[in-house]
């Protein structure tokens, strides 16, 4: 059973920095792609950025610039760096790992880290 396990959100002001890191239970190898998502209060869950196991990365349009994803294979952790943070990007942060076989597709979830910005 694959486990995610976010951790550094918080409360931070406008302007400020946050790095988020999701650490899986096993080796991430296996994972095709993992992202960041988030949901904001009454909003859907949004795409905020995601790599490949190549280590493309893909990032939603008003993330570029600002946030940063990476991973660190040897400790089975990616990352996502947020800076000039603002009040709208409170939410809560969900770590995603999806595993692309021939026959099947999984997906796994983190239960998520709360990201609040202060005006």
């Amino acid at each position: 059973q694959v486990q995610l396990v976010e951790s550094g959100g918080g409360l931070v002001q406008t302007g400020g920095s946050l790095r988020l890191s999701c650490a899986a239970s096993g080796s991430i190898f296996s994972f095709n792609t993992m992202g960041w998502y988030r949901q904001a209060p009454g909003k859907q869950r949004e795409l905020v950025a995601s790599i490949t196991s190549g280590g493309s990365t893909n990032y939603t349009d008003s993330k570029k610039g600002r946030f940063t994803i990476s991973r660190d294979n040897a400790k089975n952790t990616v990352y996502l760096q947020m800076n000039s943070l603002k009040p709208e990007d409170t939410a809560v942060y969900y770590c995603n790992a999806v595993e692309v076989a021939s026959d099947y597709v999984n997906s796994y979830w983190g239960k998520g880290t709360l990201v609040t910005v202060s005006s």
